[in-house]
């Protein structure tokens, strides 16, 4: 099973995406809302692992120091080749140590990371729809821009399950 470690917002913030995604799904434009297992959350992906050993890996990084708040402006919309669509959080050093604290503590525990997440290749984006059309892609920036800028709270660590949606707090 795959799994991702991630940063999950505060309430105002998943709020705010969720709020985005329905008006998206509104329009006619399918989101994490309706895609796969439909248990998304709103998330930041700092690291997926192909493989791993679940006794190693928790407990690495169970042993992560646990840091404050992030709070990131969301302010640009991105697409990767593949149609999908997601809103960038300004990088920030400290949103990047958090990432490579993460991937380093599961490199340590054996893990496999999957090379778009390895510190340097590594792109921040919460993904609103994983299937886009280059046709949608105008009412998309639309909808998108009449909610930017946004700031959002990273509050939480956590571990996905992406097959199944389950979510795990750490810390």
């Amino acid at each position: 099973m795959a799994l991702s470690v991630c940063l999950l917002p505060d309430e105002t913030g998943e709020r705010a995406v969720r709020r985005l995604w329905h008006r998206l799904e509104d329009a006619g434009v399918p989101t994490l809302l309706s895609h796969t297992h439909g248990r998304h959350v709103p998330h930041l992906t700092l690291a997926s692992l192909s493989s791993y050993d679940p006794d190693a890996l928790r407990p690495a990084l169970a042993a992560l120091a646990v840091p404050g708040d992030l709070d990131t402006r969301v302010d640009a919309l991105g697409m990767f080749r593949r149609s999908r669509v997601w809103l960038a959080p300004a990088v920030t050093s400290a949103l990047l140590e958090r990432q490579r604290s993460v991937v380093g503590a599961a490199l340590r525990s054996g893990a496999a990371i999957h090379p778009h997440y390895r510190p340097g290749e590594w792109l921040p984006h919460l993904t609103l729809a994983p299937r886009l059309t280059l046709a949608q892609l105008p009412l998309v920036a639309a909808k998108v821009n009449e909610v930017l800028p946004l700031t959002v709270v990273w509050t939480r660590t956590a571990v996905v399950h992406t097959r199944t949606g389950e979510v795990e707090l750490l810390g």
